[in-house]
């Protein structure tokens, strides 16, 4: 599987990166720490520790435990060797001092950062100036001795321990606020500063790629926000590693701008992983308005199975049943080699596993199911093909295995137009078609004809509606159905099983093959109807002609099929 920072790097034009996670050929990011115990003993949250000279067994890295002879009564979050031992008054200086020494530590931990940045601008791994480390750990030592100096002459341990709060580096947007607390992570501030703080001179990040980690740095001690196509994931991994969410958001925030159909199926699966809500909804808004180019980018066959499962189930994809089928193939194919399985029907079958059941095989044209695939594919039964094509065929239809509720990716309102100004009686039926041809001057969806009705009282008709392409006589749409009327020269609405995208200034014919007894029909037919949106002044503008062929009579002036029902 391609890593999914490359695909990004790539849908946005960019060279090939070498920075993606799982992919990268340096080596892992890392902190050098000369001198391991003052960084860890720098108690800038949890408090301070001073050891007199002489003092069996001197305080380790914060939070540790340094278990000496003798030692009783542990307390949670306090050294087991400790004992709080001292007078108020040498309290009240201890806090003092602890105050002070936290201004020191956070200098430190500063200064730390700064080296780290300082070594990655000039191109060094992040954290590989040992110098400026050394430095900052001395800075430490001398605090920590200061502060042993200034107490009382008494021969105890002095500690004075402070209730952590998790995470507070959460809640600090600045730069001059996470100085103030010393760290802008919870994390490292866990790591150097809790009860497990490390105590090794070189802490690896075995995880973490080194451009992502100095864009993390960058962040945490200038404010800086460096991030690219080819680093933002990794960058959205580390930040989330180490509990800066302000940082989360930068990503986050550059993902949804450069958010487009190529790539809205990796960042999908990219927000599902990092569990961003927000990106994961903008990714699905965004297949259901392109799904045609975003199932035909590069990326969509990367996608795990849960990914694809929760795209097929959404009613709101705006693409045809049977390109569905043909994506999901691709799919099962690229799937099958990730499996190193031989890509045989059956196989393909298998990696679909529940997401073969959410593709709509009711919604498809009869031809579109026979020709176009799914019924010689090898994938679905021979107990399915059969149920299929019983549904296409018969009527009243059987019961099938699959979905038959409509997809709509419609917005918006309703509208229709009307194409004759009277009404008439009577129209008969004899097993031909009621045809018209028609264009539109902009695209839009048609979702359905209005029919008249009996004019013997409510009845039942039996109807078969179709839009057919004018010069390929390709039927686009089409619903095998039925409805009832009461009698009334109203018109009766028939829908299509999914909308019928019609692209402006291309001709099609709607077409409706109705079974029942003589009905209203339509005079004083109009060659152009123009419909006019109401909030917008949009128009959208009919042209009707007549259809050659049989068509049962129904002509611009005259007939059948009175209502278009569209959306823009």
């Amino acid at each position: 599987m391609r890593c999914c920072a490359c695909l990004f790097q790539q849908s946005l034009q960019c060279s090939p990166s070498k920075m993606a996670a799982g992919e990268s050929n340096s080596r892992s990011s890392c902190l050098n720490l000369s001198n391991p115990g003052p960084l860890g003993n720098a108690q800038a949250s949890n408090g301070v520790h001073s050891a007199p000279a002489g003092n069996a067994g001197s305080a380790a890295a914060a939070g540790g435990l340094n278990r000496t002879a003798g030692s009783t009564n542990p307390q949670p979050g306090l050294d087991s060797d400790v004992a709080v031992r001292a007078t108020p008054s040498a309290q009240h200086q201890a806090r003092q001092a602890a105050s002070q020494s936290a201004s020191a530590a956070a200098a430190a931990v500063v200064a730390v950062a700064a080296a780290a940045v300082a070594a990655g601008a000039s191109g060094e791994a992040p954290g590989s100036s040992a110098s400026n480390m050394t430095a900052a750990s001395s800075a430490c030592s001398a605090d920590t001795a200061a502060i042993s100096s200034s107490l009382p002459g008494s021969p105890a341990s002095v500690l004075v321990y402070r209730e952590p709060v998790y995470n507070w580096q959460a809640t600090k947007s600045t730069v001059k606020e996470r100085f103030a607390l010393a760290v802008g992570s919870a994390v490292f501030d866990a790591m150097f500063n809790g009860g497990m703080a490390t105590t090794s001179t070189e802490i690896e990040l075995p995880d973490v790629e080194p451009a992502a980690f100095l864009a993390l740095l960058k962040f945490l001690y200038s404010d800086e926000v460096q991030i690219g196509p080819e680093t933002v994931m990794t960058t959205l991994y580390t930040a989330k590693k180490y509990a800066v969410p302000a940082l989360e958001a930068h990503c986050v925030e550059f993902l949804k701008k450069n958010l487009r159909a190529d790539n809205a199926f990796m960042l999908l699966t990219q927000a599902r992983l990092f569990d961003e809500p927000q990106l994961a909804s903008l990714c699905l808004e965004n297949i259901d308005k392109n799904t045609a180019d975003a199932l035909a980018a590069e990326g969509f066959t990367d996608i795990d199975l849960d990914t694809l499962v929760a795209v097929l189930e959404r009613d709101t994809l705006g693409v045809r049943e049977v390109r569905l089928f043909g994506a999901a193939v691709r799919w099962a194919e690229a799937e099958t080699q990730r499996q190193q399985l031989q890509p045989t029907p059956e196989n393909k079958r298998r990696v679909l596993g529940k997401a073969l059941g959410l593709i709509r095989f009711p919604l498809m044209t009869i031809e579109e199911f026979a020709a176009a695939g799914p019924a010689q594919s090898g994938i679905l039964t021979d107990r399915e093909v059969v149920s299929l094509f019983l549904h296409f065929t018969v009527n009243p239809k059987p019961h099938v295995e699959f979905i038959d509720r409509p997809r709509c990716c419609l917005r918006g309102k309703e509208c229709s137009i009307t194409r004759f100004g009277q009404v008439e009686s009577r129209w008969g039926y004899s097993g031909t078609s009621d045809r018209i041809r028609f264009s539109v001057n902009r695209r839009i969806f048609v979702v359905g004809f209005g029919l008249y009705g009996s004019i013997h009282g409510p009845t039942d008709y039996q109807v078969n509606i179709q839009i057919i392409h004018t010069d390929s006589n390709t039927v686009l749409g089409q619903n095998d159905t039925g409805f009832s009327c009461d009698g009334t020269a109203n018109t009766f609405r028939v829908m299509f099983k999914e909308p019928v995208e019609i692209l402006p200034s291309v001709n099609y014919i709607a077409c409706a093959t109705l079974k029942g007894p003589d009905s209203h029909y339509g005079t004083k037919g109009m060659r152009k109807v123009t419909h006019e949106a109401p909030a917008t002044g949009t128009k959208t503008c009919f042209t009707f002609c007549y259809a050659a062929g049989n068509n049962n009579g129904t002509s611009v002036e005259d007939g059948q099929i009175p209502e278009v029902i569209f959306y823009t």
